[in-house]
């Protein structure tokens, strides 16, 4: 009984950890504007808003085989992908850009997560995507996804923390 116990209140408290956190603005379509029944995808060059961010994806570069240097780098799995994102905090209040909450997709809907550690090289100011992000501030930087050689991101769903709904940008 004890066991039980312990893990109801574990669940318990992780749900309402998960229902506090995010964003509690419902503008997440992928032009940020309301009432919209179905949100259509934004592409690469147009603003997408999730909560308090507005992102906005600059480019796409795949079949990078190494990041970084000689002496410091990462080298791919697969392929990395690089896609260079410009994020805006339009919230009230400091946010934290987490790379590990973007995700990427193949057009068979195979799911991929960022690669953090190789985002590390990628990125020549590695401290851009650490910092929180002040209200009105943005910073631009690239997410870096390891995918198979043969396979083409179709899609990113980018978030403004784990928990918020997502913005969809087509990639093709």
């Amino acid at each position: 009984m004890r066991k039980t116990t312990s893990l109801t209140l574990i669940a318990t408290a992780l749900v309402a950890l998960g229902c506090g956190a995010g964003s509690t603005d419902d503008s997440t379509d992928a032009v940020g504007a309301k009432g919209d029944d179905k949100p259509k995808a934004a592409a690469i060059g147009q603003p997408a808003r999730d909560g308090k961010f507005q992102f906005t994806v600059k480019s796409s570069k795949c079949g990078v085989a190494k990041v970084g240097t000689d002496l410091l780098g990462a080298k791919a799995q697969g392929q990395f992908c690089l896609v260079t994102i410009n994020v805006k905090n339009i919230g009230k209040e400091a946010q934290m850009f987490d790379g590990s909450s973007q995700k990427a997709y193949a057009a068979d809907g195979t799911e991929y997560s960022a690669d953090n550690g190789a985002a590390i090289y990628a990125n020549k100011n590695a401290e851009t995507f650490l910092n929180d992000i002040n209200p009105g501030n943005q910073v631009t930087g690239v997410v870096v996804f390891d995918i198979p050689k043969n396979v083409k991101l179709t899609k990113l769903e980018l978030h403004d923390s784990p928990f918020s709904g997502g913005v969809t940008v087509a990639l093709s």
